[in-house]
């Protein structure tokens, strides 16, 4: 245990504390308490990334801020990672969730906590977070979720709108790697090669269980809360980015969920909007603290007199392989679905026109190499990730065009697409894209949100 005489709270940080599961398993959590300010909200972030060494230059950034400034803050390695006990064999289990609805009951009680719990997580801790606010822990009174997404099947990275991805190999890979670490024998003892190798006993490539469910099946629908949006009732500050594949996510869950929520969409890739990869940043953890001292001590931070939907409106760029910064401007929306936005419906009509009411008809098989062009499904910012001249992939594809727009046009949420289609095959895969044509002058008409 080391002390921090920090403004505004002074902070002690404890390396290591063990929170006991029903089942006899213990899972370990770094912890952070404010001194002297009594019993305080405890804010959650939980893991499978190792909290002793994976995320550890991370979590300083974070949570010792949150800590100085009045809350205990948590970062807990889930069951069967890092220095917790037991084994994991897949992702968003329901044991995961029963242990962090266990864990929440029992950290609620601590000494040091008021009863009070939130959680924070970006990708898998952003998931958890949504399905344990579905179980209803009678302590957890919010949740932050950034770069998650509220549908297991369609927008995470196995089974793409039901298209299988790269990611569901590279995932797996990644993770099975991951699990065949030990944990750290200065904090579970002479147990450390024990627990090591009943880890790698049970350690088995997961995508072999994502293969064996290719369709929407129950496997997919538990975990993802747009099954039942009615289960989640507390307030929910959903985070994303453009250049980051779960960004749909943000504007249905703000037209699902009935409590008190708010969205953010900036332009950035999968991170947390004060450590981006994509310029410009904000100051992330200045909002958090304004969003849990409203839900968790009662302050009028003003937050939840803010637009609902919040959104960085970006401007037209040339296409890169990738991007340290967008230009644009913040757009606020104070309902969603916003009835400020008007829906344009454009029939596909004859001869690659797009509009008129017309009902086209056209049949194309496209080449393999059609959408090499197209960049990463996941990306986190790095170069090559992204879409780079599509025009080489529009020769392969069907290619529908507006007459030239007589002004800009802006484009907030997703365009959705009806097709009625027929194929000669068993089986057949569409994949759709939009996007702004060249003006005369080279530049583009449409800025899209």
């Amino acid at each position: 245990m080391t002390t921090r005489t920090e403004f505004p709270f002074a902070l002690t940080e404890i390396e290591n504390i063990w929170v006991p599961m029903p089942d006899g398993t213990r899972l370990a959590g770094r912890l952070w308490l404010p001194e002297g300010a009594g019993k305080v909200p405890l804010i959650l972030e939980y893991l499978p990334y190792r909290k002793r060494d994976g995320t550890r230059a991370r979590d300083e950034k974070m949570h010792r801020y949150l800590a100085r400034h009045g809350y205990a803050c948590l970062r807990l390695d889930i069951r069967g990672t890092g220095d917790s006990e037991g084994v994991i064999t897949d992702e968003y289990s329901v044991q995961e969730q029963l242990d962090g609805v266990d864990a929440i009951d029992w950290l609620s009680r601590q000494d040091w906590c008021d009863g009070q719990v939130a959680m924070i997580g970006i990708s898998w801790g952003g998931f958890n977070g949504l399905q344990i606010a579905a179980r209803q822990p009678p302590a957890l009174k919010t949740i932050i979720t950034v770069g998650s997404t509220d549908d297991r099947y369609a927008t995470d990275i196995h089974w793409v709108g039901g298209c299988l991805s790269k990611d569901n190999f590279d995932w797996s890979s990644t993770m099975f790697a991951s699990q065949d670490l030990p944990p750290d024998p200065a904090i579970v003892g002479e147990a450390w090669r024990e627990m090591w190798q009943e880890r790698m006993k049970a350690n088995e490539p997961w995508i072999l269980t994502w293969l064996n469910h290719q369709s929407r099946d129950a496997y997919w629908q538990q975990g993802s809360v747009c099954e039942d949006f009615s289960r989640v009732t507390i307030p929910v500050y959903a985070v994303s980015g453009w250049a980051d594949n779960y960004s749909e996510s943000v504007p249905r869950l703000l037209a699902g969920l009935s409590g008190p929520r708010l969205g953010l969409i900036g332009p950035w890739a999968h991170s947390f909007p004060h450590d981006v990869t994509v310029e410009p940043a904000i100051g992330w953890l200045q909002e958090v603290l304004r969003w849990c001292d409203h839900w968790l001590k009662g302050q009028d931070t003003g937050i939840m007199a803010e637009p609902m939907l919040r959104a960085w409106m970006q401007d037209p760029v040339s296409p890169r392989t990738c991007y340290t910064e967008r230009p644009g401007r913040w757009v606020g929306e104070d309902q969603w679905p916003s009835p400020r936005i008007v829906p344009q419906r454009m029939a596909l009509g004859d001869n690659s026109r797009l509009g008129g009411a017309g009902q086209g008809t056209a049949s194309i098989c496209s080449p393999l190499w059609v959408g090499l062009a197209a960049g990463e499904v996941g990306r986190y910012g790095d170069d090559a990730e992204w879409a780079t001249d599509q025009r080489e992939d529009d020769g392969g594809s069907l290619v529908f065009v507006t007459a030239p727009l007589p002004e800009p046009l802006e484009i907030l949420g997703a365009p959705q697409l009806h097709l009625r289609f027929a194929s000669d095959k068993r089986r057949a895969l569409v994949s759709v894209r939009a996007g702004a044509g060249p003006r005369p002058d080279g530049n583009r008409d449409c800025r899209s949100g």
